[in-house]
């Protein structure tokens, strides 16, 4: 089921989507009250406009940037990735979204990312916001079935989410990875447990009335959001490869 040439979608397909997400993004963060865009998700620390700043950055920061802002976190680039976005954050909301709208177009990628992380990024972090605030955001399957493709399959930069040990089957598309015990579920919602949001995909399961088996709960009994600054998600009580170290995370 769903082979991996069908998986992925083509370059220009994929920027064109990307620049869609961007664009209703943007559109949703545009009519947000003050209170909304100080409301916390689940990525760790970060309000909605500490989310939405970090989606401005890699499409707009040049190398130079880059590099003088990992000499700020001292070569710490899960540092680096957070404090980028709290500083950026600091910015008037309008400049915000202004900053979101001015990528679309853009194909300028962080290093060592593949044109597959800014939809991976968009997909996932548009949902962190929209689940926060309440909202439905739609997620177009094709689209999150390419992220999730790029998750399963990702070698370099190395993948922040281990993998579960388990078979995860799509109930809106063709698409299945994995082996043992199988969980069923709409694509969106195996995208937010591939990175490491299962209470999320849980929520966006029952809130779109899609059929749902994935785990409910995250490893160990942790908390989502109790997670150290950068390391956005938690792993899914599923029994899990050790994680690696990494050099980009959504």
């Amino acid at each position: 089921m769903g082979a991996v040439s069908d998986a992925v979608l083509d370059t220009d397909e994929l920027w064109r989507i990307v620049d869609q997400e961007r664009g209703s993004l943007a559109d949703l963060l545009e009519g947000l009250g003050p209170e909304e865009w100080e409301t916390r998700t689940r990525c760790g620390d970060w309000r909605v406009r500490d989310v939405a700043a970090h989606l401005t950055i890699a499409a707009r920061f040049s190398y130079g940037q880059v590099v003088r802002e990992m000499v700020r976190a001292r070569g710490d680039w899960n540092r680096m990735i957070h404090d980028s976005a709290v500083r950026e954050a600091s910015l008037p909301v309008s400049e915000i979204v202004a900053n979101l709208r001015s990528t679309i177009g853009s194909r300028r990628l962080a290093p060592t990312t593949s044109p597959h992380e800014p939809l991976l990024d968009l997909l996932v972090h548009g949902q962190d916001i929209a689940l926060a605030l309440h909202r439905d955001r739609p997620v177009p399957p094709r689209a999150a079935r390419d992220a999730a493709e790029r998750v399963w399959t990702m070698r370099f930069p190395p993948r922040p989410w281990p993998l579960p040990k388990a078979r995860l089957v799509a109930t809106d598309v063709a698409w299945a990875r994995g082996e043992g015990q199988e969980v069923h579920g709409p694509i969106a919602a195996l995208l937010l447990l591939l990175t490491g949001r299962p209470q999320a995909a849980a929520e966006w399961a029952e809130r779109t009335g899609e059929p749902w088996t994935g785990v409910t709960a995250p490893r160990d009994g942790a908390r989502q959001g109790r997670v150290p600054k950068g390391h956005i998600g938690v792993r899914a009580r599923l029994l899990v490869r050790p994680a690696r170290r990494v050099l980009w995370r959504p």
